[in-house]
């Protein structure tokens, strides 16, 4: 986007750890969770008008000064639960964001419990807005928004990809103090927004189902050693799976642990045929779809252990490495979640 220049590291500028890892942002301090996005987009838009400006614009269309606008950050009320987000001109514009970390969108209940608090209903704002914010994008938001208006409210979706546009847009006409603002909004947002979880060494273990499912005419095999892809429904709350793209995948068949993969990329389909010719053309709820780096296992066998026949589990690299079976894997990864080892 023109008017954009990214930040360069300056000469001499110490380089920081937090956990090993390296903070190239100071937003990065607060974390990635969900509160912590939330925190520091309210943040950047606190500190920097044309960023706040920009977002009216873009969602609202409000083109007015932005000298009053309020922004509160988790407000409680009772009934109406906490909001992330609230932004607010008495009289003008009121509205309530709710941030989602990965491809997950907030709930009906979610959204008519906002809309029906107190303080909402009884604003006089000519604008009432409530925005969804995600990692999804515009195609996947608008299938799967359970509903897109509640108590004659317009529910819209924005994801984090808008953020960064928007930011973009804003660094043309913002301060010096503004534009270093936005190079570390810039940074934070460039590696939350795929939400694939770079530093994370967990590995998904998925049961690899042998044969071929009935009207294929390729077997989930070789999906995988074939053609180096794989593939499952978008979780975050439906049948278990992932709401965001694990780093590393490993499959298990014949009672053990078959490959370990890095996930080099995913995108999001539902309809197989087009990615998969050998698949006959459905109407498939929203999918992602891994490529999967080249496969690699432990010298050793790692059977399957106490793990029923279709489960999926979590594990530590190291621990599928060390441990005899990926059940055991799994237990003494959840141990040392806890602390205990």
């Amino acid at each position: 986007m023109a008017g954009y220049v990214p930040q360069v590291k300056v000469l001499g500028m110490t380089d920081l750890y937090l956990h090993k890892h390296k903070v190239d942002s100071v937003f990065q301090l607060l974390g990635s969770q969900e509160n912590d996005i939330t925190c520091s987009i309210a943040w950047a838009f606190s500190r920097s008008p044309s960023l706040l400006k920009t977002f009216l614009s873009t969602v609202i269309r409000w083109k007015g000064n932005v000298d009053n606008v309020m922004i509160r950050l988790q407000e409680h009320e009772t009934p109406g639960g906490i909001t992330d987000i609230e932004v607010e001109m008495q009289g003008e514009f009121y509205l309530i964001v709710e941030a989602k970390r990965g491809w997950n969108l907030p709930t009906r209940t979610q959204l008519e419990r906002y809309a029906n608090r107190n303080s909402f209903k009884s604003s006089i704002a000519t604008i009432k807005r409530l925005i969804a914010l995600s990692e999804c994008s515009p195609e996947y938001a608008a299938r799967n928004l359970e509903v897109r208006e509640v108590s004659g409210l317009r529910i819209d979706p924005l994801s984090y990809r808008d953020l960064v546009t928007f930011a973009k847009a804003a660094y043309r006409d913002g301060s010096h103090t503004e534009k270093h603002l936005l190079d570390e909004l810039l940074t934070y947002l460039g590696g939350i927004m795929t939400m694939q979880q770079i530093n994370s060494n967990k590995v998904y273990v998925v049961a690899l189902a042998q044969g071929v499912p009935p009207g294929w005419d390729i077997p989930w095999i070789d999906i995988v050693k074939r053609k180096h892809r794989y593939f499952h429904p978008v979780g975050g709350g439906r049948g278990g799976w992932p709401g965001e793209p694990p780093n590393y995948v490993a499959f298990r068949y014949d009672g053990k642990l078959q490959s370990i993969h890095h996930v080099e990329g995913y995108e999001v389909f539902t309809n197989p045929h087009e990615k998969f010719p050998e698949i006959p053309e459905e109407k498939w709820p929203p999918h992602f779809l891994y490529r999967l780096g080249p496969a690699f296992a432990p010298s050793k066998e790692v059977r399957t252990g106490n793990i029923y026949r279709n489960g999926r589990v979590w594990c530590m690299l190291d621990t599928l490495f060390i441990c005899d079976t990926i059940s055991a894997a799994r237990d003494l990864s959840q141990r040392r979640e806890r602390g205990e080892s």
